[in-house]
């Protein structure tokens, strides 16, 4: 059976990457969702797409220059959906310990190597201190190869996935040689064979970001192992209730 991710949450229904968007995930009965982090300036991970603010609170700066008790006071509610009360950014502990989710696809945007390997760390870290290491209920997925191979020098125990967006390279192949566990597909690049090669190879493959219903269907009936969707509502409806 096809899962579903809720993307940053529920990305379609309230403020992305919020508390408020991953309850509100939670309350459609989805246990799994998928996230972005970057790092505060005093090394802390925050739960938000872009490097910058500017598109989600309206600040002109990036996130790497402000701590992360600044950054925990911006409302990161602009241009998004569905919210009367200010939205915060969270620190991605905030979410671990509130949020009861089953499994967590943690992305990691391109960073340098120096970078790369001070967020996984952090990732460990933070992951074991709430006992998220013993079951399989975190993948650390990345477009980088830098944040990859740090993934394996710092943290070969978590699991990691390649976020492939293009086709220009074989996602299979990079997938296999950074010794991954899941392949995030862009769904346009979902096709059968390609599936059925991943799956065969062992990689869980998620496709995102599907949100209209007779897709959803459509990749269900492919027989991906799940979809990353910004309306997990609209998903269990589709895919999971009969009519």
């Amino acid at each position: 059976m096809t899962v579903i991710y809720g993307h940053r949450g529920a990305k379609g229904e309230a403020p992305e990457n919020t508390l408020a968007s991953f309850q509100q995930c939670l309350a459609h009965g989805v246990s799994r969702c998928e996230l972005d982090l970057h790092l505060s300036r005093d090394g802390e991970l925050m739960v938000i797409h872009d490097p910058t603010l500017k598109r989600t609170t309206g600040r002109r700066s990036k996130v790497v220059e402000h701590d992360a008790a600044e950054l925990v006071t911006y409302d990161a509610r602009k241009g998004g959906p569905g919210a009367v009360s200010p939205c915060p950014i969270p620190r991605l502990e905030e979410l671990f310990a509130q949020c009861d989710f089953e499994h967590w696809q943690l992305e990691v945007k391109s960073a340098s190597k120096v970078r790369s390997a001070r967020m996984v760390k952090a990732i460990a870290e933070l992951a074991e201190r709430y006992n998220l290491t013993d079951k399989v209920t975190v993948t650390v997925t990345s477009s980088s190869r830098e944040v990859l191979s740090a993934l394996q020098k710092h943290a070969p125990h978590l699991q990691r996935g390649l976020v492939a967006e293009y086709a220009w390279l074989d996602p299979l192949k990079v997938a296999q040689h950074y010794g991954c566990h899941l392949l995030a597909l862009n769904w346009t690049l979902c096709t059968p064979e390609r599936l059925l090669k991943a799956q065969k190879a062992g990689l869980h493959v998620s496709v995102w970001t599907v949100n209209e219903p007779a897709l959803m269907r459509r990749l269900a009936d492919f027989g991906v192992d799940s979809i990353i969707t910004d309306f997990p509502g609209l998903a269990v409806n589709t895919l999971l209730k009969t009519a």
